[in-house]
């Protein structure tokens, strides 16, 4: 089954990612993919749905879908540990994004984004179908 990225939440201060189960006016009930308790999300939270979330190139901004299906193929068991070095892990990003802008992608970003992948590894959400970009373009 291929993965919503839609329905994959993070959530400011609230540590891994979380999968949306309803959502109701002022709440959202999500599962944390790192415990798997289920915990309300109010409005007044900041959310990011990680299909609104791109990476910074030279040429344009890539999707985090597209991240995602690059690191799929280069890191097919586990993405690298999050605790390599400064310049360890902008290498090893470099293998999936040759081209992110230097500038603009702290080491941070890239820290997340690799225990995002193997938290989505771990729970068996890094499946994509190659229409999915097409999709989530007619929805917006």
């Amino acid at each position: 089954m291929a993965t919503e990225l839609e329905k994959i939440i993070s959530v400011s201060g609230k540590p891994g990612l979380f999968k949306v189960i309803s959502a109701g006016k002022s709440a959202v009930v999500a599962e944390s993919l790192l415990d798997g308790k289920r915990t309300p999300i109010l409005s007044t939270q900041k959310v990011s749905t990680l299909a609104d979330i791109s990476m910074f190139t030279y040429e344009e901004d890539i999707p985090l879908r597209d991240v995602l299906k690059k690191m799929v193929e280069v890191y097919p068991n586990e993405g690298p540990d999050n605790k390599l070095s400064g310049q360890a892990i902008r290498e090893e990003f470099k293998k999936t994004v040759p081209d992110f802008d230097q500038d603009r992608v702290y080491e941070s970003d890239i820290k997340k984004l690799f225990t995002w992948f193997n938290l989505l590894k771990k729970n068996g959400l890094v499946e994509f179908e190659e229409g999915d970009d097409s999709e989530d373009s007619e929805k917006e």
